[in-house]
């Protein structure tokens, strides 16, 4: 899912684009996308765009007459461009492509890669319509140290969940979180009343540093042109997406716990002093001959290789 550094990037290359412009035609291609009924999205043809703005992990498209357009990209959602001569440029086709917004400025394309179809699109009338859809968590670039602690410890949960909770925290979810906690060295299972003064300090500072390297990463990478590689694995990412590749700051194996439809990526010595989490689906499998230390992990690993050879 495209999170804060992503989604800010997306803003400032659509603010360039279509800030002051108009919009001419709506095209819907899929049923399940628009996901409010009143007022009707033909209601801001022939609106001009007054503001492009971020909510949480959400684009906002206002337009006059107090109108919003709120574009939710989920996992799999992106945006795609075409400037007025590229119009006639072969787009995405087949079951990809969603929406079809064309400006007098140019197209947006709102594509959905596979079969879920989470993405969505909301167009409210009104501002208290729109808070509707904050989730009310703290914006961390926005806030100092103490409102970082007040939200940290306002919950019971660990590092992991609450670093994606949005109604915690603004714009983080999976893959940020994971190079986040591997920043601050400290383990996605800990709890958030169990952290020291020092750590929380860590942990703040190490959720603005990396929401800001990476949104000036993306930014760069994007230069004047609209952003079209958004993905949530990335080579230079320390951990997230980089299970059993060397941790960038010491070269143990990076570990991962997959639950659900998601993803933990950690560095058992740089984050956990060596201990490997459980995985439930192995653990439950491998019971006792689940190794408990990195050490044991790679005493079985050179065991095994052994084997081989013999």
């Amino acid at each position: 899912m495209p999170e804060l550094p992503d989604v800010a990037v997306y803003v400032e290359a659509l603010e360039k684009r279509v800030l002051g412009a108009t919009l001419e035609r709506v095209g819907l291609r899929s049923p399940f996308l628009l996901r409010s009924v009143d007022p009707p999205i033909r209601a801001i043809e022939g609106k001009r765009v007054e503001s492009v703005s971020r909510l949480g992990k959400r684009i906002v498209l206002g337009f006059e007459d107090d109108l919003h357009l709120v574009i939710h990209l989920m996992i799999a959602g992106r945006l795609r461009w075409r400037a007025p001569e590229q119009r006639s440029k072969p787009g995405v086709g087949g079951k990809l492509l969603l929406a079809v917004l064309d400006f007098t400025t140019g197209t947006l394309l709102f594509t959905e890669a596979g079969t879920k179809k989470r993405a969505s699109l909301f167009l409210l009338r009104g501002e208290s319509a729109l808070r509707s859809h904050d989730r009310g968590g703290l914006e961390v670039l926005d806030a100092d140290l103490t409102a970082f602690e007040k939200a940290l410890r306002s919950e019971s949960h660990t590092l992991k969940r609450a670093l994606a909770d949005p109604t915690l925290f603004s714009g983080i979810g999976n893959a940020y979180s994971d190079e986040i906690l591997h920043r601050a060295k400290l383990s996605p299972f800990a709890l958030t009343g169990s952290l020291g003064a020092a750590e929380v300090e860590r942990l703040f500072h190490a959720t603005r540093e990396t929401l800001i390297e990476w949104t000036d990463r993306l930014r760069r990478e994007a230069g004047d042109g609209f952003p079209e590689k958004v993905t949530a694995f990335r080579a230079e990412m320390a951990v997230h997406g980089k299970h059993g590749k060397p941790c960038p700051i010491c070269g143990t194996l990076v570990q991962r716990i997959v639950y659900a439809e998601n993803e933990c990526n950690y560095c058992p010595r740089c984050q956990t002093g060596g201990k490997l989490l459980a995985d439930r689906a192995l653990s439950r499998l491998l019971h006792e001959d689940w190794p408990r230390s990195i050490e044991e992990l790679e005493e079985r690993k050179r065991g095994m290789s052994g084997g081989d050879r013999g």
